[in-house]
């Protein structure tokens, strides 16, 4: 089994800036890909940002040229700076761990509030 373990999140002006950690434990054998997803009231949840275990990078247009997806192997860490925060970026933030194995398991941490003042 595989644990996320999310931090980071808090409560910041308009124009500010946050940085998200996610550290996997566990059965990790073999990682595809991990991600940032964030889920605001009353909408569905979408796709932040992602990082393969090649190092490609993929971002949504609204994040694009304010977020950064990093990742620290040796810690089995992924981050995701944030700047420049806006209202509209207020949300809650799920890691997502993709295993590079039969059946792709996922695997989710368990969120973390980001609010955005304006």
């Amino acid at each position: 089994q595989v644990q996320l373990v999310e931090s980071g999140g808090g409560l910041v002006q308009a124009g500010g800036s946050l940085r998200l950690s996610c550290a996997a434990s566990g059965s990790i054998f073999s990682i595809n890909a991990m991600g940032w997803y964030r889920q605001a009231p009353g909408k569905q949840r979408e796709l932040v940002a992602t990082i393969s275990s090649g190092g490609r990078t993929d971002y949504s247009d609204f994040v694009k040229g304010r977020f950064t997806i990093s990742r620290d192997n040796a810690k089995n860490t992924v981050y995701l700076q944030m700047n420049n925060l806006k209202p509209e970026d207020t949300a809650v933030y799920y890691c997502r761990l993709s295993m590079e194995t039969l059946f792709r398991p996922e695997y989710w941490g368990q969120g973390t509030q980001v609010t955005v003042s304006s």
